[in-house]
């Protein structure tokens, strides 16, 4: 029954493309690079990213994924750059991909603790479909010929913004993927463009303890438009608690869904620990509503952050820039 239904899943994507198909992640706020390139840089550091999700535990062929990033400065701070490598599957359906970041980051005070950034980055996608992964009632029935697959080149776009009290961002991916080699797109679920709108502040409670909500919005004009409601406290710069709720919003009209889609998607508990200063630790837990409760434990994701510190400096040694905690 299970793999039934993972099967009609996939077989929805190949067909009709409605569902959203980028990974999904539910810490993406404490790396904003993994929706929008132009938070390339942001903290002026060093930085190196990781994650893994297990989602839906319990379902056969659930969605897996893995993601590693790197990025930094240059340029005296005015430019951000990155690169970004990420696997997810689902089901018989796999996508590889790997991204290069640019961020043009321009001043908006006079000591460049707020910037607006011009994100672009550009990579190659590996999409494929293995169709001995797939399982009918009639075994042998051969739904699509052995392993299928195909690499395009793909780009995203997006512009970030971020003071030390605020952040927001809007963005687009899967620019170039969808319009090329389509011909592979008979058997391989066909990648749409998705449209992510973000934002969020830090606010003092205390001397000890600050409050960070924040929202994300995705569509990608083809499946529910998803928005994610989070909030977190920060515990002495040390520990982060919070959690989210995830759930469908209605838009604009989008009438070749169906009447009866669960409105409610999951409601998210996570906490971020800092061992040392440079060292983050993530685990989030997505608790599933509505009828795939019936079937899954729920889903599980770490994350792995590293700072090794700023590398920037002027000619004579000294730092171009002005110390800033970097919340977002």
């Amino acid at each position: 029954m299970k793999r039934s239904i993972i099967l009609m899943m996939l077989l929805l994507l190949g067909k009709l493309s409605f569902a959203q198909q980028d990974a999904q992640f539910s810490q993406y706020m404490f790396n904003g690079i993994y929706v929008n390139p132009g938070y390339a840089g942001y903290k002026e550091a060093l930085n190196i990213h990781g994650y893994y999700r297990n989602q839906w535990t319990g379902i056969e062929g659930a969605p897996r994924s893995f993601s590693i990033a790197v990025d930094n400065i240059a340029a005296d701070g005015n430019v951000g750059w990155g690169v970004q490598i990420m696997s997810d599957r689902l089901g018989a359906q796999s996508n590889e991909s790997i991204y290069a970041n640019y961020a043009y980051r321009i001043r908006t005070n006079e000591d460049g603790t707020a910037r607006l950034s011009f994100g672009l980055s550009a990579g190659l996608v590996q999409l494929g479909i293995n169709g001995k992964m797939l399982w009918t009632q009639d075994p042998e029935t051969e739904i699509i010929p052995g392993v299928i697959k195909t690499m395009v080149p793909d780009a995203r776009a997006g512009i970030y913004y971020a003071d030390q009290q605020f952040y927001a961002g809007i963005s687009v991916d899967n620019l170039v993927s969808p319009h090329v080699n389509k011909s592979k797109y008979a058997f391989i679920p066909q990648p749409r463009p998705h449209y992510y709108l973000t934002a969020g502040m830090m606010l003092p409670v205390n001397e000890q303890v600050r409050l960070k909500p924040s929202f994300l919005l995705k569509d990608d004009r083809g499946g529910p438009t998803s928005l994610d409601l989070n909030l977190f406290l920060l515990f002495k710069e040390m520990l982060w608690v919070g959690g989210g709720y995830r759930t469908r919003v209605d838009l604009y009209s989008k009438a070749y869904l169906q009447k009866t889609l669960v409105t409610a998607n999951a409601a998210i508990a996570a906490v971020e620990v800092f061992p040392t200063p440079n060292l983050r630790v993530g685990y989030a837990y997505d608790f599933s509503i509505g009828p795939l409760q019936s079937y899954t434990s729920g889903t599980h994701e770490l994350s792995i952050g590293y700072s090794l510190g700023s590398i920037l400096g002027n000619s004579g040694g000294s730092k171009s820039r002005v110390e800033c905690p970097k919340f977002f």
